[in-house]
């Protein structure tokens, strides 16, 4: 009989001991890091897919019928201003422009005896002007034989970049046929679309300067020059809600071409923010929430709106500086539960974040 009380009352104690480790270890676990939502001015980047254009890209085409004699300049050659680029076969017309030379010396001589004979009273004045005018048909005559000697050079009309050639020498182009393209990339022309509700915020801005925005290049390295937003267009488009701006860029070193993409970063400030760090929120049914602790120590759902997205962090509306929200451990309670916790000053966290919510 003894054996069994004495064996009971071992159970027992092992048994007490047994639940207050498992008291402790519960009280333990339920104490989760909690903090504050940071007021601050701060500023994000805004995205926007964008077109890259070169200022100037223009076509260049014959402009008279013939054979194309000889190119110049190869594909992706840097040209100068009135630098020649291809020749159309300019006998015809140089022959043409011979004849009309010599028409006007013809003419010239008849003016002259004409003249002589007119200073003697021999023929009479409206004879001198008829010798004056076909003098003068013969001289514009020979302009437009020269116009059209010059026609068959095609020469550059700005410093640029040769595109693709459309014709090789030898060929037979007609007037006007496409024989490349030049584009000035000096500085591009970057065109990106945004939201009528973000147009009417940057258009309300009171004093504001002009934007500088940055580009990202479709490998992810940064464009190293800022752009300035110089013009937006003058229409939304009514399918998408959307009007174009378009930013300029230096580009002294060429890297970028017509026709690249990319994605334009603008920076937009936000006054009296109020930042959260992503991972203390969570969703449901597409809303995001967070755990508001209240003077007892419970854990209340909030609703938050979020109004911009960084790096890890939220700027939202709903929350005010003084609440306090769980920052860990959302899985581990529900609506109401009493917790115990530890606070973390908000800067501290947001220096620190590189955990995922729990």
């Amino acid at each position: 009989m003894n054996k069994k009380l004495m064996l009971m009352g071992l159970c027992a104690l092992v048994g007490y001991t047994s639940c207050k480790t498992s008291e402790k270890e519960k009280e333990v676990e339920t104490k989760l890091l909690a903090t504050s939502p940071l007021q601050v001015d701060t500023a994000i980047y805004t995205d926007y897919v964008c077109q890259i254009r070169s200022i100037r890209h223009i076509e260049l085409r014959a402009q008279e019928r013939g054979y194309l004699e000889k190119s110049y300049v190869d594909e992706g050659q840097f040209v100068r201003k009135g630098q020649l680029l291809f020749q159309i076969m300019p006998q015809l017309y140089g022959a043409e422009m011979e004849k009309a030379a010599a028409e006007v010396n013809f003419a010239e001589i008849e003016y002259q005896n004409t003249k002589k004979l007119a200073d003697s009273n021999i023929v009479a004045p409206n004879e001198l002007a008829m010798s004056k005018a076909k003098l003068n048909k013969a001289k514009a005559e020979l302009s437009l034989n020269k116009v059209h000697l010059q026609f068959t050079e095609i020469r550059a009309p700005f410093d640029g970049i040769i595109d693709r050639l459309q014709v090789r020498p030898g060929s037979l182009v007609d007037e006007g046929a496409l024989l490349t393209t030049l584009a000035d990339n000096s500085h591009m022309w970057v065109y990106f679309n945004v939201p009528e509700a973000e147009y009417l915020d940057y258009s309300t801005k009171e004093a504001r300067d002009t934007p500088k925005v940055s580009l990202q290049m479709a490998n992810h390295q940064m464009f190293p020059y800022p752009g300035v937003v110089e013009t937006i267009e003058a229409d939304f488009d009514n399918e998408t809600g959307n009007i174009p701006f378009r930013a300029t860029f230096p580009n002294p070193k060429g890297l970028l071409r017509h026709g690249e993409t990319g994605t334009i970063k603008m920076l937009v400030p936000l006054k009296g923010a109020v930042i959260i760090p992503q991972k203390a929120t969570f969703e449901i049914l597409d809303k995001k929430y967070v755990f508001v602790i209240n003077k007892d120590n419970q854990v209340k759902t909030r609703e938050i709106t979020v109004g911009a997205e960084m790096e890890n962090l939220y700027a939202v509306k709903g929350l005010a500086p003084t609440d306090k929200i769980l920052l860990e451990g959302l899985r581990k309670v529900k609506e109401n539960d009493k917790i115990k916790y530890d606070f973390r000053e908000p800067r501290t966290v947001m220096s620190q974040l590189n955990l995922h919510a729990e």
